[in-house]
């Protein structure tokens, strides 16, 4: 079965693609960047360089879809990046063809706060889609840069769906009727990301689940389960949100960037200041496994679960990432 998993940003290491691959993942989505600028995006590359060079028996870059296949085949995990925010380009339109010829596959259009491009989800006035946002999606689209709105507020979220040619994806979230988070979508936006032919990736953090840590296998897979009745069985993944083993200076980072001295606590509450306690069932990249039984529990048959596990993602990919055929960059 193939495994895909939608977004990580975990402090990696060796033992953690250890056990990736004994958790069965082909692919992660590992995200490169949250608040950096251009120069700072180009120093991650660099940082993964290095991983590549130094553990090339357990991981290799993802360029492209077909590059999945070809980890699979190696016994490797494959890696592909995106950028949750989209300060990678800056102020400036040609850095989108760049930072996608590099090998950014992803990017949101905004991290929570109103950006160059769009709203985030913690603002209280959405002011859609701006005039240079309406530029970077025609850009991404050419270039073949998949649109992520998971951390931005509906309206700008049903703007992009509208003004772009291609799929727009949520790659970590949960569905607002599960549990009633600011991060969470709501069945309009689902239902519209569907239709425009992209993914949700189902969040396993806590705090986007129904009972926070002590969310059920059977609860999450229950939630699943009507997803896929809302936006069809070829429109979910998993995009598990997992930052394992990150200090809390990450998750300061994450959330205040620089843009404030106060702290920021996400959700909304000082309860909610630090990392949540990991869930029973699902803490590291060994425990997928769980997943499929989960899912099987559910009544899912094979076909259906390799799709939420990994196939659609596979497809949103190979369809996604393919540039133009005017793209020259």
């Amino acid at each position: 079965m193939l495994t895909i998993d939608g977004l990580q940003y975990s402090n990696w290491s060796r033992a953690i693609f250890e056990q990736m691959r004994e958790g069965g993942v082909d692919a992660v989505h590992a995200t490169l960047v949250y608040h950096e600028n251009c120069r700072e995006t180009l120093l991650r590359f660099g940082e993964w360089q290095r991983r590549f060079e130094e553990h090339s028996d357990l991981i290799m870059p993802v360029f492209e879809a077909s590059d999945i296949e070809l980890a699979r085949e190696t016994n490797r995990v494959g890696i592909f990046f995106g950028a949750q925010n989209c300060s990678p380009i800056e102020d400036d339109i040609d850095l989108v063809a760049i930072m996608r010829r590099l090998g950014l596959l992803i990017m949101q259009l905004t991290y929570n706060n109103q950006s160059l491009l769009a709203c985030g989800c913690y603002e209280a006035e959405d002011s859609g889609i701006t005039r240079f946002g309406r530029q970077a999606i025609r850009e991404m689209n050419r270039v073949g840069m998949l649109i992520d709105m998971s951390h931005s507020a509906e309206r700008s979220t049903l703007e992009a769906i509208e003004l772009s040619e291609r799929p727009v994806i949520i790659s970590h979230a949960n569905p607002a009727s599960f549990h009633p988070a600011k991060r969470n979508k709501s069945d309009t936006v689902l239902r519209a990301i569907a239709e425009s032919g992209g993914i949700l990736g189902f969040s396993v953090y806590p705090f986007h689940l129904r009972n926070g840590p002590d969310c059920t296998l059977d609860e999450f897979c229950g939630m699943v389960a009507d997803t896929a009745e809302l936006m069809g069985i070829d429109h979910i993944g998993m995009g598990t949100d997992l930052c394992q083993a990150q200090p809390e200076s990450v998750l300061t980072w994450m959330r205040n960037g620089r843009w404030t001295k106060a702290m920021d606590y996400g959700e909304g509450s000082q309860s909610n200041a630090g990392w949540p306690s990991p869930l029973a069932w699902f803490s590291d990249n060994r425990h997928f496994p769980n997943i499929v039984e989960g899912l099987r529990q559910k009544g899912f048959n094979h076909e259906e679960i390799d799709k939420i596990m990994g196939r659609n993602w596979l497809k949103q990919l190979t369809d996604g990432t393919r540039p133009a055929v005017n793209a020259a960059f």
